[in-house]
């Protein structure tokens, strides 16, 4: 009888350990299986490089056509969030040698891409350049926030296993290649300030895709507490201690560019606000467009467009820019207006033919 009693209770015990280990399991086997994707990820191969050169090319292309779906669309299959995830991941872990694994993979997948953005840039010379190009060459503190949440989601897709990474993983991508392919492009033209405003970009969304994904993996659990010292906050922080710096000096930089950006947008629109109230009040005048240029003698030219019956006077154009808001950086303003005559007629005739411009006080 106790013999029996002894088997059952061994029996017992082996199976609330058996219970046990299947509880537990497929978590560790979900993680392992993490682990091996972004290992995977982080590794140099022909495929790795040559898909970025593809995925550059179509970018570059994407950006000269002046097409935001095009864009978008090479990311498919761009590879470059890869090794990033792979140094969060290493930086978490504290794993030297997967960290300068996941750097050299980085680096070699962004010279690719530079190289091919020089290229095309180099052909395509006489391309004027669009607005998709210039669009990635004033970072600011907003691109600052859109790259950290975009590394999070990132993070967060590859640790779930509910969630898809690809997609997500095309989002982050777009906020890599394309400025980098811009900023190449633009210093094949000498255009120094605007390329590095554009690589600069690029450094922001790598930088912040990166700390947002060990923000991730460290809540998730996804780092070897046994391999740090001291507490696993403390350990994390200071693994990560480069980024933060970063990120606190690109957040100073940036937020002064969102001010200056700000500034920039209120005091054109607050002009194309005076102008269209001045000359529309004109019977039979019409305010169609202005466009605004700093030169480098301290003018700022603001260009408008007007149509009507009969042309402003050189008294009434000096009134007008009397009216308008002040420059942001104390740039003196000179109002050139392109006048088109038009005229507008029904079945008695001409109408505001004898319509002049309102000389404003």
């Amino acid at each position: 009888m106790v013999g029996s009693e002894d088997r059952l209770l061994s029996k017992g015990i082996q199976l609330r350990g058996s219970m046990g280990s299947n509880v537990s399991h497929p978590f560790q086997e979900h993680r392992g299986k993490v682990r091996e994707g972004i290992h995977a990820g982080a590794e140099i191969s022909v495929a790795y490089l040559l898909m970025n050169v593809l995925a550059a090319t179509i970018a570059s292309y994407g950006l000269f056509a002046n097409s935001p779906a095009v864009v978008i669309g090479a990311m498919i299959i761009a590879m470059l969030l890869g090794p990033i995830t792979g140094i969060s991941l290493a930086l978490v872990d504290s794993d030297l040698k997967f960290l300068l694994k996941s750097l050299a993979t980085l680096i070699s997948g962004a010279f690719v891409v530079i190289i091919t953005g020089l290229v095309v840039g180099v052909i395509h010379n006489d391309v004027p350049l669009t607005e998709e190009i210039l669009a990635r060459t004033s970072p600011n503190l907003a691109d600052l926030v859109i790259a950290l949440a975009g590394g999070a989601a990132g993070a967060y897709a590859t640790v779930s296993p509910r969630l898809s990474v690809a997609f997500v993983g095309v989002a982050i991508a777009t906020a890599l290649v394309p400025p980098l392919c811009a900023a190449n492009i633009l210093f094949t033209r000498g255009e120094i300030v605007l390329g590095s405003g554009a690589l600069l970009l690029t450094f922001t969304n790598i930088v912040a895709i990166q700390f947002a994904s060990s923000v991730v993996f460290w809540i998730t659990g996804f780092r070897k507490i046994s391999r740090t010292n001291g507490l696993p906050l403390i350990a994390f922080l200071r693994s990560n201690v480069v980024s933060i710096a970063i990120l606190c000096l690109l957040a100073f930089v940036l937020t002064d560019s969102l001010h200056k950006i700000l500034a920039r947008k209120l005091y054109e629109s607050s002009t194309q606000f005076a102008l269209q109230r001045e000359i529309d009040e004109t019977a039979g005048s019409h305010f169609v467009e202005v466009r605004f240029e700093d030169t480098d003698d301290g003018k700022s030219l603001i260009r408008a467009v007007v149509r009507g019956p009969n042309p402003p006077s050189a008294e009434q154009v000096a009134a007008m820019e009397a009216t308008l808001p002040p420059h942001p950086k104390g740039y003196a303003p000179e109002l050139r207006i392109r006048f088109i005559q038009t005229m507008i007629i029904n079945r008695d005739g001409p109408l505001f033919k004898d319509s002049k411009f309102r000389v404003i006080e």
